[in-house]
């Protein structure tokens, strides 16, 4: 299935990438990567062109064949700041490998390097790469588009002493020359491509799980994350076996820009979830759950992001509730259900954005990276569930994982396939289900069934006590966990400097080690003014890059008396460890100070 993407230059239906060879030198004093990518192709027309994604890359020749092969001639088109640019090279009607040198430049949007004092153990420098939506463009050339997959073999040279990783087979020990070797039999769409270096030591968890971290860091992770190989084995249980292998995490420095990047065999994860209790696991089974719905059947186009999203937070929620019970799934799915709510309020009611099917042609994809994809589509899942019960539901999605595997898929081709093996089974379930409101109508359905929680109706409960006068400390708090803190401050009034200072009293809430609970708390100090929270503010923005947090603690800043100065202030400290995908929100939200 080849769907049209507004956001590739590629012309997959004359010439398709098929597999990549891939060689490439690691070069942290000059910030760049050199080396070759020797595409093999399927010329389905005998065109004379091969057309690929190029963004800000220094294309040195081209090759037909391998590395020693007859140069040919390429042309790099105009340069767009969002889609960078068509590389056109020319081939014949028997062309089956194009090689091109290239290397990459200083500021290639999904490298992120850092030195050595942005990292944990402040003794090495590290690199990882951020692929997802279009920047894959930016460190390989391309057919930089979800709807077109390939395998991969790779050989990367790094400074000695440090350990490479990729989304592939993976070294589980360093090499004392700083070369290694890497394949990827399964094919994969190029945002999960990925790259990382660094002082990176490894801890099995199980026979196909395990932990990369920096050495100061993998013992926090290792027990953080032991329930790895059972969440892998719920994850089996509900939709079929795990496809790609092995199942590892990478614990990258605080500065990476998402919670979790599901890369194939080896998910990025920010450390920001190493809360200690193992209470904010649920961002791994999320990224687990991507190794079926995003890496196995794969959104056709970004305008599709919610078939990946959607289907995603609904199996995490599922796996979250066979190792927890349902009475915690159900606080994830109060909490997601809140920022949906809050989504929809800012993108406006009417707002084709709030759509699950979108138009995203002329725009950054990164626009419909929200709780639209992820949350709104995981309500159509449950209103689906609602409406046919968990078995058909289940029996549907195991299926549809199952045939449609290391494929992609659009919502046009969903729609149909949904029609067809569940909704035209029972008569009047489709007009129940309303399914065209969901996927082509804003907002939510009026169809969706409401959610709840037990857990957190206590919360609540606890909550009008302390706006009635019960003293903060007095509720009982002791079993809670950070879903039901964050719910708690969420569902605070606006407070007084006093009472700020009270809460901070009686729960400690500016010393918590736990980012969750920081994030939901700072806005409250933020709008009180209350200084004793600056200095704890002020390290969580310059060292936490994960966008998620970020974004409404500088709105929050913004909404303060002079807040805009002090925004500008900590982001002109804080902007040299952010990732480009959190710099190129902020410097439009917060500006740059002078």
């Amino acid at each position: 299935m080849l769907t049209p993407d507004p956001h590739s230059y590629a012309r997959p239906a004359e010439v398709q990438v098929r597999h990549l060879a891939l060689d490439l030198s690691v070069d942290f004093a000059s910030h760049t990567l050199t080396g070759q990518a020797t595409w093999t192709l399927d010329n389905h027309t005998g065109a004379t062109e091969l057309w690929l994604d190029a963004r800000h890359l220094e294309i040195e020749a081209a090759l037909l064949g391998g590395p020693s092969g007859e140069a040919t001639s390429f042309v790099l088109g105009a340069d767009d700041a969002t889609l960078g640019q068509p590389l056109r090279v020319t081939i014949r009607p028997d062309t089956t490998t194009v090689t091109l040198r290239y290397r990459t430049t200083p500021g290639a949007a999904a490298l992120q390097w850092l030195a050595p004092a942005q990292t944990a153990g402040r003794q090495q420098p590290f690199l990882f790469t951020q692929s997802q939506a279009i920047l894959a463009r930016t460190w390989i050339p391309c057919q930089d588009s979800p709807g077109i997959r390939f395998t991969y073999e790779a050989r990367v040279r790094v400074p000695a002493g440090l350990l490479a990783l990729m989304s592939a087979e993976n070294p589980q020990t360093r090499a004392a020359n700083g070369e290694y070797s890497f394949r990827m039999d399964q094919p994969i769409p190029a945002y999960l491509m990925a790259l990382a270096v660094g002082d990176v030591e490894f801890a099995p968890l199980s026979t196909r799980t395990g932990i990369y971290a920096e050495p100061v860091t993998l013992p926090k992770a290792t027990h953080e994350f032991v329930d790895l190989e059972k969440m892998v084995g719920a994850a089996e249980e509900l939709y079929g076996p795990y496809r790609w292998e092995r199942y590892d995490l990478l614990v990258l420095p605080p500065s990476f820009p998402f919670g979790g990047m599901e890369n194939p065999r080896l998910t990025f994860v920010t450390p920001t979830i190493l809360a200690g209790d193992r209470s904010l696991t649920s961002l791994v089974a999320h990224e687990l759950a991507h190794s079926w719905s995003g890496n196995l059947v794969t959104n056709a186009t970004w305008n599709d992001f919610w078939l990946n999203e959607g289907f995603t937070v609904y199996f995490e929620r599922r796996i979250m509730e066979k190792l927890y019970g349902r009475p915690y799934a159900d606080m994830l799915q109060v909490l997601g259900h809140t920022g949906l709510l809050h989504t929809i309020e800012e993108l406006g009611a009417a707002s084709q954005d709030t759509h699950l099917h979108l138009d995203l042609a002329g725009r950054d994809p990164d626009e419909g990276l929200n709780d639209i994809a992820y949350e709104k589509g995981d309500y159509l899942l449950l209103t689906l569930e609602h409406l046919v019960g968990r078995a058909k539901l289940d029996t549907f999605i195991k299926e549809y994982f199952a045939r449609h595997s290391f494929q992609s898929m659009d919502t046009e081709s969903f729609v149909a396939y949904l029609r067809s093996e569940l909704l035209d089974q029972a008569p009047g379930l489709a007009g129940k289900l309303q399914l065209d409101a969901w996927i082509n109508g804003p907002g939510i359905p009026a169809v969706a069934p409401p959610v709840s929680s037990a857990r957190f109706a206590a919360v609540d409960e606890a909550l009008r006590g302390w706006q009635q006068g019960t003293p903060a400390a007095a509720p009982d708090v002791a079993a809670w966990s950070s879903h039901e803190w964050v719910h708690f401050l969420h569902g605070l009034p606006p407070l007084s400097l006093a009472q700020v200072r009270d809460l901070d009293a009686a729960f400690g809430f500016t010393r918590s080690g736990n980012a969750e609970i920081l994030a939901a708390w700072f806005p409250r100090t933020i709008a009180a003014g209350y200084a004793p929270a600056d200095e704890a503010l002020h390290q969580f923005l310059t060292h936490v890059g994960r966008r998620k947090f970020l974004i409404p603690l500088y709105k929050a800043l913004l909404n303060t008396p002079g807040g805009r100065a002090r925004a500008q202030a900590l982001y002109a400290e804080a902007r040299p460890n952010y990732h480009s995908v959190a710099t190129s929100t902020f410097d439009t939200l917060v500006g740059r100070a002078g």
